[in-house]
C-alpha cells in the first residue's frame, strides 16, 4: 500500500479523496492555484503545493507542476479525480516515466476510450450494441447535412474529444444541421483544441443510464450496477440516481455484461462508468466510456456500500477485487443532486462571490454531503462552479426523495445565487416522482425556463404558521429588555394578521413553554414545538407531527421564509396595524425595460453594437464570458443603441447597464 497520495485536483473531489486517504492512514498532498490558496482541500491535506495562476491552464493542468510536486513530496502515486488531467494520456505516460503510480487505467485505455470515434469501434468489436451514425471525419456543412440525410433526422453532432456537454448540437433538419456543425466545431476547438465532430442517430425519448464498472490488475472484472442521469440540463447532468427505476434485472445483466466486455477489450484498471443511451422500448446503446472516476459515484457507494475510492488505491497497489460479480447486492436507493452557484432565475448563469453563511444539512441517518467549501470560501470564476453534491439514501425510492426534500430545507446559502429551489421543484414534480424520466425532462417540464417554485397550499400554511410564531417570539423577546418601569411591562398579544403574497391572514398564536405553540389560523388548529432560538438561519419544527424546516431571512420588517423550494416574505403585523397597512399604497419597481443588462457577472468580450445602431428582436448584441462559458445577449424587441454603457474588455457585475435604447 502507498504511503504518500498527491491529489490532482481541488475542490469536493479533492476533500472526497483525502477522507478516504485519512481512513486508509495514507498522508496527502493536495496542489493549489492562487485562488485556491484558502481552499477547504488545501487545509485538509497533509502537504501542498502550490502549482501556478488562477487560471487551470497554467496551474492544474500543468503536467510538469504536479510530476514536480510528487518528486518534492515524495508521493508514490497520483489520485486524478475527475477533470482536469483524469483523462490526459500524457499525463499518465509523464507519471509512468517519472516511477509514480496512476490511480486509474492505463494510458493505452484512455487514449482508446477517449477518443469518442475508435472508442464506438472498439465497442462493436466487443458486441457492444451502439447508435446508428457516422465515425468519419466530416469537412464542411454540406457533408454533414448529407450524412445527417442518410442517416436520418433528428441527429446529434458530438466533439470527438468532447465531454461535460460542450461541442454537442441536436439537429431535426438542413440548416439545423448547418447552423449546429459549425458551432460544434468552434466550441470543440475553443473547449479541447480539436474541432473533429462526429454524427450520430439521436434518439428520442432517451433515458442516459451507465453502468459502474471496476478492474483488477489480475483479470477480474465486475459491473456495480447502473445509476440513472436522465435529469439533464444543457446536457449537464443535475440528479443522478441508483439504481434506475426504468431497469428490470435481465436489462442490467444484459448491460453489466456488455460493459464489462469493454472493460476486458482495453485492458481496463481500475473504476470506469460506460455510458448507454436507453429508448423507451429498452433497448441501449454505447455512448462513451469515461476512464475514471465519476461525479456521481456516490450513489453507486451507497447503495453496494463499497468505497470506489478506496478500491481504486487498492487495485493500482495491486491488490484483488474483494468481491466477484455474484456476491454483489444492491440495497435500497441512493438521489444525487448538485448544488451550484448559479441563477436558474436567469437562466441558470454562473454566481461567483463568497459564501457569507453557509449550513449544511445534518448528516444524519440517509444524508451525504461532499463539498470543498465552508462558510467564507470563494466561489471563483476560474472553476466549475459546483458547490456539493448532496445524496440522500433511503429503503425505497420514496424515502429517498422525502428525505432529499427535507435536506434542500435544511441547506442554507447565502452570499451567492444557487440552484436549490429549482432540485426541490424536480423532486416535487409528479413525473418525477414516478419515475418517468428522459433526457428531455427539464425542456419539457420547464419549456419556458425556471421561474420560481409555485408554493402549494401546504407550503404557504406552514410559512403563515412559522412566520406568527417568529413575530410571536420576537415581541416576547422585545418585550423582556431592561429599562421598562416595573408593573408597566409590554403586552404581547396573541392575536396578529399575516401578509403573505397577496393574501391576509388572521392568526392566533400562544406560546405554551419548552418550545411549544398553539396556532389557529382559519385552516384549523395546530400544534407545533421547536428548538428555535432568536437569530438562528433555519426553523425547525414538528407541525402536527410532521418533521418540517424552514429557512429563515430577517428583511427589515419583513421575515423571507424559504421553504419546498419556494421563498416568501411575510409580515405580521397587530390587527389595528394591519388595518392600516392594508391601506398604504405600493412601491412600483424601476423601469429597466430600455437596458441592456448583464446577466451575470463576467467579462465582455465582444460588443457588436454601437450607439445609433437600429437593431432587430432577437439580434445578437454583445457576447459576456462567465466560467469559461460564452453568453450571448440579444435584443429583445426592435430599437435603437441610445449609448453604450460598457466597453469591450470589460468587466461587468450582475445587473450592470450595457446598453441603454431609444
Amino acid at each position: 500500500m502507498f504511503d504518500k497520495i498527491l491529489i490532482a485536483n481541488r475542490g469536493e473531489i479533492a476533500c472526497r479523496v483525502i477522507r478516504t486517504c485519512r481512513r486508509l492512514g495514507i498522508a496527502t498532498v493536495a496542489v493549489y492555484s492562487d485562488a485556491d490558496t484558502a481552499a477547504l482541500h488545501v487545509e485538509m491535506a497533509d502537504e501542498a503545493v502550490h502549482v501556478g495562476p488562477p487560471q487551470s491552464a497554467e496551474s492544474y493542468l500543468r503536467i510538469e507542476r504536479i510530476v514536480q510536486a510528487c518528486k518534492d513530496t515524495g508521493a508514490q502515486a497520483v489520485h486524478p479525480g475527475y477533470g482536469f488531467l483524469s483523462e490526459n494520456t500524457d499525463f499518465a505516460q509523464a507519471l509512468a516515466d517519472a516511477g509514480i503510480a496512476f490511480i486509474g487505467p492505463p494510458a493505452g485505455a484512455i487514449a482508446k476510450m477517449g477518443d469518442k470515434i475508435t472508442s464506438k469501434g472498439l465497442a462493436n468489436e466487443a458486441g457492444v450494441s451502439t447508435v446508428p451514425g457516422h465515425m468519419g471525419l466530416i469537412e464542411d456543412p454540406e457533408e454533414a447535412v448529407r450524412i445527417a440525410e442518410e442517416i436520418g433526422y433528428p441527429v446529434m453532432i458530438k466533439a470527438t474529444a468532447g465531454g461535460g456537454g460542450k461541442g454537442m448540437r441536436i439537429a431535426r433538419d438542413a440548416q439545423q444541421m448547418r447552423d449546429g456543425f459549425r458551432a460544434a466545431r468552434s466550441e470543440a476547438k475553443g473547449s479541447f483544441g480539436d474541432d473533429r465532430v462526429f454524427i450520430e442517430k439521436f434518439i428520442d425519448e432517451p433515458r442516459h443510464i451507465e453502468i459502474q464498472v471496476l478492474a483488477d490488475s489480475h483479470g477480474n472484472v465486475i459491473h456495480l450496477g447502473e445509476r440513472e442521469c436522465s435529469i439533464q440540463r444543457r446536457h449537464q447532468k443535475v440528479i443522478e440516481e441508483a439504481p434506475s427505476p426504468f431497469m428490470d434485472p435481465e436489462t442490467r445483466e444484459k448491460m453489466g455484461e456488455q460493459a464489462k466486455a469493454l472493460a476486458r477489450a482495453v485492458g481496463y484498471v481500475t473504476a470506469g462508468t460506460v455510458e448507454f443511451i436507453m429508448d423507451r422500448d429498452k433497448s441501449f446503446y454505447f455512448l462513451e466510456m469515461n476512464t475514471r472516476l465519476q461525479v456521481e459515484h456516490p450513489v453507486t457507494e451507497l447503495v453496494t456500500g463499497l468505497d470506489l475510492v478506496e478500491q481504486m488505491i487498492r487495485v493500482t497497489a495491486g491488490e484483488k477485487l474483494p468481491i466477484t460479480q455474484e456476491e454483489l447486492r444492491l440495497d435500497g436507493w441512493a438521489i444525487e443532486t448538485r448544488v451550484y452557484a448559479e441563477d436558474p432565475l436567469r437562466g441558470f448563469l454562473p454566481s461567483i462571490g463568497r459564501l457569507q453563511y453557509y449550513d449544511e444539512p445534518a448528516e444524519a441517518e440517509g444524508v451525504r454531503i461532499d463539498t470543498g467549501v465552508v462558510e467564507g470560501s470563494e466561489i471563483s470564476m476560474y472553476y466549475d462552479p459546483m458547490i456539493a453534491k448532496l445524496c440522500t439514501y433511503g429503503s425505497t425510492r420514496d424515502q429517498a426523495i422525502e428525505r432529499m426534500q427535507h435536506a434542500l430545507d435544511a441547506y442554507y446559502i447565502r452570499g451567492i445565487n444557487h440552484n436549490m429551489a429549482f432540485l426541490a421543484d424536480v423532486m416535487a414534480k409528479a413525473r418525477f416522482q414516478s419515475g418517468e424520466l428522459s433526457t428531455n425532462f427539464i425542456d419539457e417540464e420547464y419549456p419556458d425556463g425556471f421561474h420560481g417554485t409555485q408554493p402549494t397550499d401546504t407550503v404557504k400554511q406552514r410559512v403563515v404558521i412559522v412566520a406568527a410564531i417568529l413575530q410571536r417570539a420576537a415581541a416576547g423577546r422585545e418585550a423582556q429588555i431592561g429599562g421598562q418601569i416595573s408593573g408597566h411591562g409590554a403586552h404581547v398579544g396573541d392575536d396578529w394578521e399575516v401578509f403573505l403574497e397577496d393574501h391576509r391572514v388572521p392568526v392566533t398564536v400562544s406560546h405554551g413553554g419548552d418550545g411549544r405553540w398553539r396556532v389557529v389560523t382559519p385552516e384549523g388548529e395546530v400544534e407545533v414545538h421547536t428548538e428555535w432560538t432568536h437569530g438562528a438561519p433555519l426553523f425547525h419544527a414538528s407541525i402536527s407531527g410532521r418533521p418540517v424546516t424552514v429557512q429563515v431571512d430577517r428583511v427589515g420588517a419583513r421575515w423571507r421564509l424559504t421553504h419546498g423550494g419556494a421563498s416568501m416574505e411575510a409580515r405580521v403585523l397587530r390587527p389595528h396595524a394591519a388595518k392600516l397597512a392594508a391601506l398604504m399604497p405600493k412601491k412600483e419597481p424601476p423601469d429597466y425595460s430600455k437596458f441592456l443588462l448583464s446577466p451575470m457577472p463576467g467579462l465582455l468580450v465582444k460588443l457588436l453594437v454601437e450607439e445609433g445602431t437600429p437593431v432587430k428582436a432577437g439580434e445578437e448584441l454583445a457576447v459576456v464570458e462567465a466560467m469559461k462559458m460564452e453568453n450571448v445577449l440579444r435584443a429583445e424587441r426592435d430599437g435603437t443603441v441610445s449609448k453604450v454603457h460598457a466597453q469591450t474588455g470589460a468587466n461587468l457585475a450582475v445587473d450592470q447597464a450595457i446598453l441603454e435604447f431609444d
